[in-house]
């Protein structure tokens, strides 16, 4: 069975990718991937914002007490001078790419743009095979208007693809008043891959402490339904490689996405939640579903069932509303 495909120019033995996950940062991790059948893995993300508040938090330990000693100052740093900063993240994937042959696809998430600038050149000179910059932020200020923050997302992309040669992805939110237009120009600035969608992680409320706290909830198969449907209404329409990440576990998932047009599927909750081998089991039942239906290659399904090709592309927008509705009150 031909399970190779294209992403981004890298040639892949199959579209299962392994997304940005807290599970690359072990490098033996990385090996189990490759071994497991992964055709290639996208590291967790480098956080600008982390690397600062890790910086400055190092700054304040040092000047503890230093106001009874004022002149002790003269003998430290300032924060922006210290070696806190994305080493290691740079050493991790010059290991990665030691130790695996599948690509090694960078995460970055800026917060400004000599951050995104900066931490793209020395991602790609530590050896990364692509970039993939994780467009993830919650505006708060209720005077910016959309136009203006869809123009700062595309001027941060613009602003990075000046700076680096490797191909480089824009990983999205499904947060636009009009996602095919923001994904065009995305295309237009030069995107190598778009992929869809980005997870918001939602907080939750303490009530006996009184606390705001994080909340990490894996995905399902149901949020695989979003980016399938744009995905095969971005088919075709854009130049540049289609990913489909959140809700994909099993290999009729994978297929799915394919036949709405995806290049690649990436796999997170799944592998988070029943380990690495399953990368293997997902692509057994890809095989085994493919053979019983008589598809010889990936490229024989891909795009087959998208809004371009499908029998009936209404069936992607708002027309089948009331049919959806009218099936559901009957079962």
């Amino acid at each position: 069975m031909n399970l190779k495909t294209t992403y981004m120019s890298l040639k892949l033995r199959t579209p299962l990718v392994v997304s940005a996950s807290p599970l690359s940062e072990s490098l033996d991790n990385i090996k189990r991937m490759e071994d497991a059948g992964a055709s290639g893995v996208v590291l967790h993300s480098l956080f600008e914002e982390q690397i600062r508040y890790e910086r400055y938090e190092l700054h304040l330990s040092m000047t503890q007490g230093t106001e009874s000693y004022p002149e002790a100052l003269s003998y430290l740093p300032n924060p922006h001078e210290l070696s806190v900063g994305p080493e290691a993240y740079l050493h991790h994937i010059a290991r990665a790419k030691e130790a695996v042959m599948v690509p090694i696809i960078a995460s970055l998430n800026g917060s400004t743009l000599s951050g995104w600038t900066s931490f793209a050149k020395q991602i790609q000179q530590a050896g990364a095979d692509a970039l993939e910059l994780n467009l993830y932020s919650v505006p708060t200020d209720p005077d910016l208007c959309a136009a203006d923050l869809e123009q700062h997302y595309l001027n941060v992309f613009k602003a990075v693809r000046s700076e680096v040669t490797i191909p480089v992805a824009a990983k999205l939110s499904p947060f636009f008043t009009n996602f095919a237009n923001i994904a065009k120009r995305f295309d237009e600035y030069g995107a190598s891959a778009l992929v869809l969608f980005n997870r918001f992680y939602q907080p939750d409320i303490e009530l006996e402490s009184l606390e705001v706290a994080p909340n990490v909830f894996y995905s399902t198969p149901m949020a695989m339904r979003l980016p399938m449907r744009w995905i095969a209404i971005l088919y075709d329409r854009v130049g540049c490689s289609l990913a489909a990440t959140s809700g994909i576990h099993r290999g009729t998932d994978a297929l799915k996405m394919l036949m709405a047009g995806a290049d690649v599927t990436m796999l997170c909750s799944v592998l988070m939640r029943h380990g690495i081998d399953r990368i293997r089991t997902i692509e057994g039942e890809m095989i085994a579903w493919m053979q019983e239906h008589e598809y010889e290659s990936v490229e024989q399904l891909q795009g087959s069932l998208s809004h371009k090709n499908c029998p009936d592309p209404s069936a992607f927008e708002r027309a089948q509303y009331m049919r959806a509705v009218g099936v559901h009150r009957t079962t």
